[in-house]
């Protein structure tokens, strides 16, 4: 694969990159350089995790990205998640890396590793004090964010090391690239100001898109200072959302329910999270996306290109109950290997009914 091709790909996995010219001098002096990207261990896997950010990791490894997977045990603790029980929080990782498995990303190619492991090194935390050092008060507040609360509902201390962590967690792991959502960036834009004037370097940052919920756009929240990213943070699927997400062990009765009551009015492009789905998994997946409609209607349409799909539903060729029982099918397609996958695995099945027995806290 020509340089070109792999910025292509690299670059296609984020909704921004900063910056291209970075990342092309990157490649081309360090072919595979090193990316990660770090997951609370919290609840159920849902389609932004187990489906849509596979689909990511694929296109990483086969750009020859290094990518390490950061299962952010302390992170989670710190965040009160799964009532701040570590043993919970170790048990939830290790169903994580099942359901990638499941999910198909190269187990071989990337490189899992534990926050907690960290802890024990003195190098880790002079990092993070030497961040610490060189973050303002105000910035630091700004960044608190990246935990997906507001500040109303930070009242701990130990929650302003959670930044300071997540940046010296960069340079700890040796990333060249910082590969998070976009409800991440404000810590990834604090490394990239903080890196050079602490002898380190500045990573390349690429954030990708946040897949929306069922229900549609919310009200933003403050999570960044660009609205529109904003609101595409605000609007997330979350875990902690059990009614607007669908989660991989969804079946396909369930998925329907979830699909035909979702937020998709006539001809509504804008903040439509069925369309949000057929861009950017859907025409990830496949090639070609294929509407299912009765004769007098048009008949059975293909889409080669999502830009065709957003054209035709805009115009009212597409009727929403017809982009609802298409996306029906796809998502069931594509979630099905994983449900089979913990049917069948006696290690896999065990971590999830472990996981369904915990109250999930967010």
């Amino acid at each position: 694969m020509n340089l070109d091709d792999r910025i292509k790909l690299i670059a296609g996995v984020g909704e921004e990159v900063v910056t291209l010219d970075e990342l092309r001098q990157l490649l081309e002096e360090k072919p595979h350089p090193i990316a990660y990207d770090g997951f609370e261990p919290s609840g159920l896997a849902h389609l932004p995790f187990g489906v849509y950010r596979a689909l990511l990791l694929k296109d990483l490894v086969k750009a020859g990205v290094r990518f390490k997977i950061w299962l952010a045990d302390w992170f989670a603790w710190i965040n009160r998640k799964m009532d701040s029980d570590l043993e919970k929080i170790r048990n939830v990782g290790e169903y994580f890396i099942e359901v990638w498995k499941a999910a198909g990303v190269p187990t071989d190619k990337v490189e899992f590793l534990w926050a907690s492991e960290a802890m024990d090194s003195i190098e880790y935390w002079e990092r993070v004090v030497r961040v610490a050092k060189s973050t303002t008060i105000a910035r630091a507040n700004r960044a608190l964010t990246i935990m997906g609360r507001r500040e109303g509902e930070l009242n701990e201390v130990a929650q302003y090391f959670y930044p300071m962590m997540q940046v010296a967690d960069i340079f700890h792991l040796e990333a060249d690239i910082t590969q998070l959502g976009l409800d991440q960036r404000r810590a990834n834009m604090l490394a990239r100001e903080i890196g050079p004037k602490l002898g380190w370097w500045k990573p390349v940052v690429i954030s990708h898109h946040m897949l929306m919920n069922l229900e549609g756009a919310a009200e933003p929240e403050g999570f960044d200072e660009e609205k529109a990213f904003d609101i595409q943070i605000s609007s997330k699927m979350s875990k902690s959302k059990p009614s607007s997400s669908i989660f991989v062990h969804d079946s396909e009765e369930r998925i329907r329910e979830k699909i035909m009551s979702a937020y998709c009015p006539p001809k509504e492009v804008v903040n439509n999270p069925l369309l949000d789905y057929a861009k950017h998994i859907v025409f990830r997946q496949y090639d070609t996306m294929n509407i299912e409609r009765k004769p007098k209607y048009g008949g059975d349409i293909d889409f080669t290109s999502y830009e065709g799909l957003e054209k035709a539903y805009g115009n009212g060729e597409i009727h929403p109950l017809d982009l609802k029982n298409a996306m029906v099918i796809y998502l069931d397609r594509m979630i099905e290997p994983i449900r089979s996958y913990f049917d069948t695995k006696k290690r896999a099945r065990e971590m999830l009914e472990l996981v369904k027995s915990y109250q999930v806290t967010r």
